[in-house]
């Protein structure tokens, strides 16, 4: 009967230990940065010692890097005003598929109509352009955003009409892990045709100038104006067609400096278009081929000899890789028949270029899209791929820094990019 009742009163105790108990909060906190983001929202309500661990911004910062499992979205704005998501990842499993796309809330909603329109993504934020003159700054996972004015570029540009992203001769946005610093870059010809080069850091809130990193002319339509954020450095394409180096422009956010990369050979040549893009955390560069889409990936970061070459069918306008899936199989946006239906097309084929999967989404039941005609495709005005992520938009985290100030004494700054001031590097 003793051992019956000490067995009881072991079970009880052991019964009355929270996970706490068991385990130290330093694994539990470990095993936290290994879940998917997907879980990470219903963990938050097993206890507020979860809660607070998840929500804490260094906690963000250190799951973008240490999750076992990625989640990749494409975004689409249509109408320059509407918006919603496709959960790649989800869009070829059985049992997602039907919740794959969903509408989205564009940030700073107000009753004027304003058209915005998506420039970059960089560690979950995606930068966004809203007319006439701001950049908006978004987290879509937290809803989290932040504007910011560009006016002083469009006030020394010509003409005066000047608007992003189509004026500007490059831009970016990418982060710079030495400062811990979210940084917007903006090239752009004033009106008496000489070149500018403008950084915006989201943690002090200023625009800097670093014309002194143009040690040459960018050239007005040299390049592809969209670059693509990896390594700690933005990359731009030269457009072939204008070219003779055929070269991937690099520019090192920490160093502020400028550097090429080349282009396979095969590219060399080449009669048709090529574009810059991310696949698997490596650059890659695709061109259409007829019905076919010729896709470049460089397997080591500036390692010439490690470009392999692939090609997967399906070729048209908008034709675009997006992402790899399972680490192998390439995701490709396939709207090549966009104009015959509502329906968008996603296939997924191997690294022989076999079509494995091709999976339809008619976008029609989603609120904003009822009652459009079946040649709503034509409206998409412009897309990219995010991996979503908890980090926190960089104003989240000045405006923790001034309530310290203020519990401190310290009275709290302007705000440098509201009142249009700007910085210049010495």
């Amino acid at each position: 009967m003793e051992k019956k009742k000490k067995k009881q009163e072991q079970n009880e105790n052991h019964k009355s230990k929270s996970i706490h108990d068991i385990l130290p909060l330093e694994l539990i906190h470990r095993i936290l940065l290994r879940v998917p983001l997907k879980q990470l929202g219903r963990l938050k309500c097993v206890s507020k010692i979860w809660n607070t661990l998840i929500s804490d911004p260094d906690f963000a910062k250190s799951h973008v890097h240490r999750s076992a499992a990625s989640t990749h979205v494409c975004l689409f704005i249509d109408d320059y005003s509407k918006a919603f998501s496709v959960d790649i990842d989800a869009v070829f499993h059985r049992h997602k598929s039907a919740t794959a796309v969903k509408e989205v809330s564009l940030p700073f909603k107000m009753k004027t109509h304003y058209n915005f329109e998506v420039m970059c993504s960089c560690r979950g934020l995606v930068l966004l352009h809203r007319a006439p003159h701001f950049f908006v700054v978004w987290n879509p996972v937290t809803g989290s955003s932040k504007r910011v004015s560009h006016s002083h570029i469009v006030s020394h540009c010509y003409p005066k009409w000047f608007m992003f992203p189509y004026g500007a001769i490059l831009y970016g946005f990418g982060y710079d892990a030495s400062q811990d610093d979210y940084l917007v870059v903006v090239a752009s010809q004033d009106k008496n045709g000489h070149e500018h080069f403008d950084c915006l850091s989201l943690r002090t809130n200023s625009w800097i100038n670093l014309d002194f990193a143009l040690s040459k002319p960018l050239g007005r339509n040299n390049w592809e104006s969209s670059g693509f954020f990896l390594n700690g450095a933005i990359h731009w394409s030269s457009r072939t067609l204008r070219v003779r180096d055929y070269s991937i422009l690099i520019f090192d956010l920490k160093e502020r400096s400028f550097s090429t990369i080349s282009m396979p050979e095969q590219v060399m040549g080449y009669l048709n278009p090529t574009h810059l893009g991310l696949l698997g955390g490596c650059l890659a560069l695709y061109s259409y081929d007829r019905d076919k889409t010729n896709i470049w990936v460089m397997k080591q970061y500036k390692v010439h000899s490690s470009w392999t070459f692939y090609q997967i069918s399906g070729g048209g306008e908008q034709s675009a890789p997006l992402c790899l899936s399972n680490g192998s199989d390439i995701v490709a946006l396939d709207s090549s028949l966009k104009f015959i239906d509502s329906y968008l097309r996603f296939a997924k084929s191997n690294v022989r270029g076999e079509l494995l999967q091709l999976k339809c989404f008619d976008c029609r039941h989603l609120g904003h899209f009822k009652g459009r005609s079946s040649w709503w495709c034509k409206d998409i005005k412009s897309y990219i791929v995010y991996t979503q992520s908890l980090v926190p938009v960089p104003n989240e985290i000045k405006d923790k820094d001034k309530d310290k100030k203020k519990k401190n004494g310290h009275p709290n700054h302007k705000d440098n990019v509201k009142q249009g001031k700007r910085t210049r590097s010495e």
